[in-house]
């Protein structure tokens, strides 16, 4: 089959052939893939940033954001059918360990990471298993939400965990409408009665920011932190996720901030320095925020079906990979990049 793999730190992946997953656990689950989701994350791992974390071995096939259709299960596997059409969670899970059985799948003491720690679905094939795997609902084409499976499902998850402080009168300011920010803004709107103001420094963002529901849009154009604040009445906001992780945006963050607010961190590349005296005067708490949970991306697929939250897409065949990933490091990439072998 084909994949693209990646043989060197630093260098673009290629497109070659590979033999194809085997059937080797009777929970095992072989999708065929309808369409793999190009995430910031496998720029960071090209450039070598994952080295040490993943622990992975090249060449691997990169790819966590995977949707398509079952093409073959192990004896065990009840839950889903050759032929039907599912979203994979980003992580196979042992169901054993206290972190699955408290529901908490993305801190699965033996978990596996397709794409980061072993290899993913930018192939025709992508073993994983039982646990991982979501029905879709009819009608639904694997293509049009493969990216939930981390972008949608990491800016959902931060999102439920932002509606515990955003009551009606609040204010949540999303930096970053991109992947993952424009499902962010649309979850917000789902699940809060906040204001939705978003920042990013590329007005086609704002422009998609704006269709997905956002009350106010600003450019970041050096004076967005004193924008917010004078939308805030000059108090700040009483949460900021910050989808983007660097580039200023961790300290933009922290300073649009309205006293005893919360910074939700979900992108990264940077490194957020902040004095003790500031978190203890101002009273600011930081919480990270990392993929999902299986039930959030049940949860997630239910409001896709009922049309309440819609990813933005643009497609790619997997021999274009390395086209997507230009238009996604040179920001022309609005929304989701999908690869489709």
């Amino acid at each position: 089959m084909k994949a693209l793999r990646l043989h060197k730190y630093g260098e673009r992946p290629v497109v070659e052939d590979v033999a194809e997953p085997e059937i080797a656990d009777p929970l095992d689950v072989i999708v065929r893939i309808g369409g793999a989701g190009l995430c910031r994350t496998d720029l960071h791992i090209i450039e070598g940033q994952w080295k040490e974390k993943s622990g992975v071995r090249l060449p691997y096939t990169l790819g966590h954001e995977n949707a398509g259709w079952v093409h073959e299960v192990g004896s065990a596997v009840t839950n889903v059918a050759q032929g039907d059409a599912v979203i994979v969670h980003p992580l196979i899970t042992c169901g054993l360990c206290r972190a699955c059985r408290a529901g908490d799948d993305m801190h699965c003491a033996a978990n596996l990471f397709p794409g980061i720690s072993s290899n993913g679905g930018f192939a025709e094939l992508l073993k994983t298993n039982a646990r991982a795997v979501v029905k879709l609902a009819s009608g639904v084409e694997p293509k049009d939400v493969a990216a939930h499976a981390d972008a949608g499902l990491t800016a959902y998850h931060a999102v439920k965990k932002a509606a515990e402080v955003l009551y009606p009168g609040t204010t949540a300011v999303v930096i970053g409408a991109g992947g993952l920010g424009h499902i962010g803004i649309q979850s917000l709107k789902v699940l809060t009665a906040a204001r939705v103001v978003v920042v990013d420094r590329l007005e086609g963002s704002l422009e998609l920011a704006r269709e997905c529901g956002a009350d106010d849009a600003i450019l970041a154009d050096g004076g967005e932190v004193e924008a917010v604040r004078e939308r805030t009445d000059g108090l700040g906001a009483e949460a900021v996720l910050d989808f983007v992780g660097e580039g200023g945006a961790l300290e933009d963050s922290i300073a649009m901030l309205h006293e005893g607010g919360t910074h939700y961190v979900i992108g990264y590349g940077g490194t957020l320095r902040v004095p003790a005296i500031d978190i203890i005067s101002a009273e600011i708490n930081f919480v990270g925020s990392l993929v999902g949970t299986y039930n959030d991306l049940a949860e997630l697929m239910t409001l896709e079906a009922e049309g309440k939250v819609t990813l933005h897409t643009s497609t790619y065949p997997l021999d274009a990979a390395n086209d997507a990933m230009d238009d996604l490091d040179a920001g022309r990439l609005h929304g989701r990049g999908i690869l489709i072998p």
